[in-house]
């Protein structure tokens, strides 16, 4: 394997590098896309295959990197490998759900054993029981656990549930908080909030769900003073908007404004569940929701997803109490429980349990934060930095945005053109327009001051 840059680092293939000490007009980005494609030949072919047979070539619109992806062979660590032998730093950590990096040994040795003995039975075993004992375990809010195969269906699961329980048919969630691609949650993601965020979505289905702004407890309030609102959901992080965290009091709040009008609190932790914490964002910022919305991390690189929360509210999906379908919530599926993916959760989750991990992934958070907010301040161009423990996220923009309308301040143009500057000293991430990354447990302090080096030479260089 051989690690190449285009900006600076070793030559490839004959490919003379831009001397990392000339200034960089960015106008003239397509020496670093010229780069790019010589580096990417093997790439470049499998994209041309893949337009003929998946819509844009890809599989997930944000993994679609310009002019074409690089196909990833092989992952270790913190490090990708592509088709070409290139090899890059990933920060993106498998849309966050990597916290032990690609291939975790013990991990994957849990797996092969599991394999041996069956990869899908569709009847009940004990590996359910053992997830769902160390999840109870950890998160304080939970009492009962369903599993399902991703974070949206666990949403749509338990946005039912929170309808089931309350008898109540309306939701309220958060601009730019995004809860997967179910009808209902699938509202309000990106500016300006008021338009479509797919084509096909039955407006019928929208029209129940309440839209208010993050930190902004007034208007949550006003959301939820009647008696129709059976739940707001909200991630008690904002990840697609760039990792906004919560102002001082404002979970707390939501809590109480939910208590006084006996609407559901449910926090969407797929991201932030078993990263801020061992026992995730209640953990972390101490307040508990009535439902919790789980899955990524937890899975250990493979497809996982959960719902969980108070008993009282789980026993309606208990079809033994509620035999008549009317008034129980349906949950199922062929995957969930799924005995490969609940063998790499315990695994998993007993690896991360002790806070260890968290230790030192949080302290390259910290790291990389403290290095970047330098960086700014002694720069020209304006730009903030959010995130918190282990994730982080650059802002083009003077001021650090507190929900999601202030993150459309971010100048587009100048974060396009840092991601190619990252993706030329080979750091693999995705969403260029807006730059939000992952440390995982195979990062180094090394790792860390390459990535600030780069950023160091794109601020002191840039030219818009």
């Amino acid at each position: 394997m051989t690690s190449v840059s285009v900006i600076a680092g070793p030559m490839h293939r004959g490919v003379k590098p831009i001397n990392c000490q000339e200034r960089i007009a960015y106008p003239k980005r397509d020496l670093i896309l010229r780069s790019y494609e010589d580096k990417t030949q093997r790439s470049k072919t499998l994209f041309a295959r893949a337009k003929k047979v998946l819509p844009a070539g890809v599989s997930y619109s944000i993994r679609d990197v310009i002019p074409y992806p690089f196909y990833v062979t092989c992952a270790r660590g913190a490090k990708l490998t592509d088709v070409d032998g290139n090899v890059y730093t990933d920060y993106w950590m498998g849309h966050g759900v990597l916290l032990l990096g690609h291939s975790p040994k013990r991990v994957m040795d849990a797996v092969a054993e599991q394999i041996m003995k069956g990869t899908h039975f569709g009847f009940s075993h004990e590996l359910e029981l053992e997830l769902a004992d160390r999840i109870v375990d950890l998160i304080p809010s939970a009492e009962m656990v369903r599993f399902t195969s991703s974070g949206t269906e666990a949403n749509m699961y338990a946005s039912r549930l929170a309808r089931a329980h309350t008898g109540r048919m309306k939701m309220a969630k958060v601009e730019g908080g995004w809860h997967g691609g179910y009808d209902s949650l699938h509202k309000a993601v990106h500016a300006p909030f008021d338009i479509p965020e797919s084509a096909g979505l039955d407006p019928k289905a929208l029209e129940d769900t309440l839209v208010v702004p993050f930190n902004d407890l007034d208007s949550a309030r006003s959301a939820l003073k009647g008696e129709d609102v059976a739940c707001f959901i909200v991630e008690p992080v904002i990840g697609a908007g760039g990792f906004i965290t919560p102002e001082p009091g404002y979970l707390e709040g939501l809590r109480e404004i939910c208590d006084e009008t006996g609407t559901l609190l449910v926090f969407d932790e797929v991201i932030t569940c078993f990263r801020l914490s061992p026992g995730g964002a209640q953990v972390f910022y101490g307040d508990e929701a009535d439902i919790t919305v789980i899955g990524k991390i937890m899975g250990g690189g493979f497809p996982i997803g959960a719902f969980c929360g108070r008993m009282e509210i789980f026993e309606r999906l208990d079809h033994r109490r509620y035999p008549k379908m009317q008034e129980r919530a349906f949950h199922g599926g062929t995957f969930t429980g799924n005995p490969v993916s609940m063998v790499a959760g315990i695994t998993t989750l007993d690896i991360i349990r002790d806070g260890g991990v968290h230790r030192h992934i949080d302290a390259l958070g910290d790291k990389m934060r403290r290095g970047l907010e330098d960086i700014i301040d002694r720069s020209r161009l304006s730009a903030s930095v959010t995130g918190v423990c282990s994730a982080f996220a650059i802002h083009f923009q003077k001021e650090k945005p507190r929900n999601a309308r202030e993150v459309e301040r971010n100048d587009t143009e100048t974060s396009k053109a840092y991601f190619s500057h990252l993706l030329s000293h080979n750091f693999a991430l995705v969403k260029p327009a807006l730059i939000h990354c992952f440390t995982g447990e195979p990062h180094t302090k090394e790792d860390i001051e390459e990535y600030l080096a780069a950023t160091e030479e794109f601020f002191s260089s840039y030219q818009g």
